[in-house]
């Protein structure tokens, strides 16, 4: 099991993911402020080819964990023709990081529409301001493209848009890494083995 209070790992067990998972982040909240939600994402065309972006977590439970997009983006676009992920998780101050690599799936509209709902709305006027990804003239388009929702939806609660979607992205495999002397670094690899989980230890 991990342990919570400092940079190294107890011996190798069948676990699962979450719990440790939750245990780190939890600490990076406390010590890192709302940027410890944020999460590196990479998704690759059919072709293979890759691309990588930062975007927040918006909900973690035993099944994964929630993001949202623009489905008319790249990386909505390469999501769609190749539904499988890898995202990391880096806490500079504690020097540890998470990675976790697996398929995507669509959240329903219901859970979708649950989440979003939970947004400020000076939060979710931007994505019925403009589709993520449309190319504009100036920063000074953005500013009255956001006026004119404002002014249009400003004073009701905001719904989603049908095109902003909600992403799960399901572990077959969450790597733990934290920073030791000497090199000395720890890396613990769960592994999805049908309906449980095995752990590795790893030379780092």
């Amino acid at each position: 099991m991990l342990k919570q209070g400092g940079h190294y790992f107890d011996a190798m067990s069948e676990q699962e993911w979450l719990s440790p998972f939750e245990a780190w982040l939890a600490e990076a909240r406390a010590t890192e402020g709302p940027w410890s939600d944020a999460l590196t994402l990479a998704t690759a065309t059919a072709e293979g080819v890759p691309a990588a972006r930062a975007v927040m977590m918006r909900g973690l439970d035993e099944r994964g964990v929630v993001f949202f997009s623009d489905e008319g983006s790249r990386k909505g676009h390469e999501l769609a023709d190749n539904p499988r992920a890898a995202a990391v998780f880096l806490w500079p101050g504690a020097r540890r990081q998470v990675r976790l690599d697996g398929r995507v799936t669509r959240l329903s509209d219901a859970e979708a529409d649950a989440i979003f709902a939970t947004r400020p709305a000076e939060t979710s006027l931007p994505v019925w301001a403009w589709r993520q990804d449309d190319v504009v003239a100036d920063r000074d388009e953005l500013v009255r493209r956001l006026e004119q929702t404002r002014a249009q939806r400003g004073g009701a609660d905001v719904p989603r848009p049908d095109y902003w979607v909600g992403y799960r992205l399901e572990p077959d495999v969450v790597e733990f890494w934290a920073e030791r002397p000497a090199g000395l670094h720890e890396r613990l690899r769960h592994e999805r083995a049908g309906q449980q989980w095995r752990v590795h230890r790893l030379a780092p």
